[in-house]
């Protein structure tokens, strides 16, 4: 089975024998440039759009719900127009998963 990336929400997983254990969860420093966003009808259930849209990364979509647990316990579902979430600044994430 292939290391996952830094960037993927299974990075910090462990794997044995070949599977995937259980999720362990990633997580990202509260900071003061947070910026709140309400999320625009553009995102509603498109987490992956909003993300390639600040961080040029769809695959980053994952952060959203790891930064704003108790709102965005689904992480696409729950991603509905009119919601307002944090989100972490590009170096924030930069520098937490190390790239």
């Amino acid at each position: 089975m292939a290391n996952y990336s830094a960037t993927s929400p299974y990075s910090n997983t462990q794997k044995s024998n070949g599977k995937l254990g259980l999720l362990s969860k990633r997580s990202f420093p509260h900071e003061t440039d947070d910026l709140i966003y309400e999320i625009d009808p553009t995102y509603n259930n498109r987490p992956d759009l909003l993300a390639y849209d600040i961080y040029g990364q769809s695959g980053w979509w994952w952060v959203f719900s790891v930064r704003n647990p108790d709102i965005l316990v689904d992480p696409v579902f729950d991603f509905v127009t009119g919601v307002s979430i944090y989100l972490p600044q590009k170096r924030t994430l930069e520098n937490t998963l190390e790239i």
